[in-house]
């Protein structure tokens, strides 16, 4: 017999990244020649004290259970650098500690969001923010981001969400944004404190890319006055310090939510790995300099990219401004080849050419406001992303081989002309 699954599991997404990354790797274990821009893992080491504390931390056996909102020494490390990097007046009663950032987002959903709840969802956005919603029977309310707008929130679309939605109770916030790698101003944080300040609404801050900004610097929303007690906001030691395989991350809340997350964390994982917190305590503490090094080098990666992308027909992308990841438009592409941008992505790595791919993503794996755009990481050594560069026209000047493409996978035949 087999058992029936809940509506829930049958109807659950998941990110699209890793769907891709599969099949990049099937191929490439067929003998395939692929460049890897899908996932936006680093290809950097774990910065130095990370990795000795961790090997000290076993031979220590720092193996053991403790307590589930993370050990004191930790959060205490944790609430310094906030409050030393972004001005957030954390103490280490505001800290929880959570295997990465994404499980933060099922918590804060968990903490405020009830049946029919509407939450406010800017698209493009992270995949896993939707599900995490829809777990909880809340409403996702999309607005979306415009290139023209540098990818940034409007803050109309957060007043008519405010005004206008039957039962508003939350807003996903994140910058620097995956996947456009847009970076949200001072003047945007103080414009969304000022409208959201002492109303029953919450914001999840999302910020695993906190260090990789291109132009101005980081600002966080709960460095605005009173927005610490409305905000749950999300940081990883995946992209700042290549640790994405330690699995570690955390989050800063109100006294209050950080407890209750707490509780959340104890009847779910039990606890983070001490001997996990006591290398992210390390890199805090010892390996910003190393950390700064490696998020230059990724800047320099960006920028190669963007430069050799815009110099493409077809391909639009804006100045490089926060993460490791390239938004280009590829509208008029898309268009006159009749094939969503998805499909496009997809062909570029299964059908272009039998020896050479070149794995990315399309825009509306991102939510519908992404249809029409390409989301390459920099994940490679440099020839390689040059390699990606020079392929691209190849590939799309191949007009025999791409309808050969649409006939085997005819989802990917674009119903109607994007918007240019």
């Amino acid at each position: 017999m087999t058992l029936s699954l809940s509506e829930f599991a049958k109807s659950l997404t998941v990110e699209t990244a890793f769907s891709v990354l599969a099949v990049a790797k099937s191929l490439k274990a067929a003998g395939k020649d692929v460049v890897e821009l899908e996932i936006g893992d680093s290809p950097f080491e774990s910065t130095a004290s990370a990795k000795s504390t961790g090997i000290d931390a076993i031979r220590e056996n720092q193996s053991h259970y403790c307590p589930s909102p993370g050990l004191p020494v930790f959060r205490e490390a944790a609430a310094k650098f906030v409050s030393d990097e972004f001005g957030i007046p954390a103490k280490a009663e505001n800290i929880v500690v959570a295997p990465g950032a994404k499980v933060f987002e099922q918590y804060f959903c968990e903490a405020f969001v009830n049946p029919g709840d509407g939450v406010l969802v800017f698209s493009p956005y992270f995949p896993t923010y939707v599900p995490n919603i829809l777990r909880r029977g809340g409403r996702p309310v999309f607005a979306s981001l415009k290139q023209q707008h540098g990818f940034r929130p409007l803050l109309s679309d957060i007043e008519q969400f405010l005004k206008t939605d039957p039962s508003p109770r939350a807003i996903f916030l994140n910058s620097p944004h995956n996947p456009t790698g847009g970076v949200m101003t001072l003047e945007d944080m103080q414009q969304i404190a000022d409208l959201v300040r002492g109303k029953d609404i919450a914001v999840f801050s999302d910020e695993p890319y906190c260090h990789m900004i291109w132009q101005g610097k980081h600002e966080s929303l709960l460095a605005q006055p009173g927005m610490l007690d409305q905000c749950v906001a999300a940081y990883t030691f995946s992209k700042s310090y290549s640790m994405s395989g330690w699995r570690l991350g955390f989050a800063v809340a109100g006294k209050e939510v950080a407890e209750a997350i707490g509780k959340m964390i104890n009847t779910t994982l039990s606890c983070t790995p001490p001997l996990v917190q006591l290398a992210g305590k390390a890199a805090l503490e010892k390996d910003s300099s190393e950390r700064d090094a490696v998020m230059q080098k990724f800047r320099r990666k960006v920028e190669l990219l963007t430069a050799g992308l815009n110099k493409l027909d077809g391909f639009k992308s804006l100045d490089p401004t926060g993460t490791f990841y390239v938004f280009p438009s590829v509208k008029p592409i898309c268009n006159r080849l009749g094939i969503t941008s998805h499909g496009l992505a997809m062909y570029l790595l299964e059908g272009a050419d039998d020896q050479f791919g070149v794995a990315c993503l399309g825009g509306e794996c991102f939510g519908e406001a992404g249809g029409g755009f390409l989301r390459f990481s920099c994940a490679e050594p440099d020839e390689r992303l040059q390699q990606a560069l020079d392929f691209l026209p190849v590939a799309i000047s191949r007009t025999d081989r791409i309808t050969a493409y649409l006939e085997k996978k005819p989802q990917f035949r674009l119903a109607k002309p994007y918007a240019e």
